[in-house]
């Protein structure tokens, strides 16, 4: 079992950038896929990016294709995301996910079976 932390939310202006980091614990994250999903406010949880265990294969929301990045570091046990370009329609809580199952990452929540607790990101017009 896995335990996820993330880190580096926080308030940022609109045309900002902010980098989520997700830590590992308990196990190697080498042998999981990873996604960052997010929640706004009254809204469900979606789908923002995904990484194939290697981190070989990418996968992006359309809504954030070409303003974040999601990388890992297996031998730190962490993956990031790096936002750019951010908008007020980013706000929201950002979660850290880890599917031991499939090779590469999934759109759908429930294919993950390990959660972090959220990281707020909020940005201001």
């Amino acid at each position: 079992q896995v335990q996820l932390v993330e880190s580096g939310g926080g308030l940022v202006q609109a045309g900002g950038s902010l980098r989520l980091s997700c830590a590992a614990y308990g196990s190697t994250v080498s042998i999981y896929a990873m996604g960052w999903f997010r929640q706004a406010p009254g809204k469900e949880r979606e789908f923002a990016a995904g990484i194939s265990r290697s981190g070989s294969i990418t996968y992006y929301a359309d809504a954030v294709k070409g303003r974040f990045s999601i990388s890992r570091d297996n031998a730190k046990n962490t993956v990031s995301l790096q936002m750019n370009s951010l908008k007020p329609e980013d706000t929201a809580v950002y979660y850290c996910a880890a599917d031991r199952r499939n090779y590469g990452s999934s759109k759908s929540e429930a294919a993950y079976d390990y959660w972090g607790q959220g990281t707020q990101v909020t940005v201001s017009s």
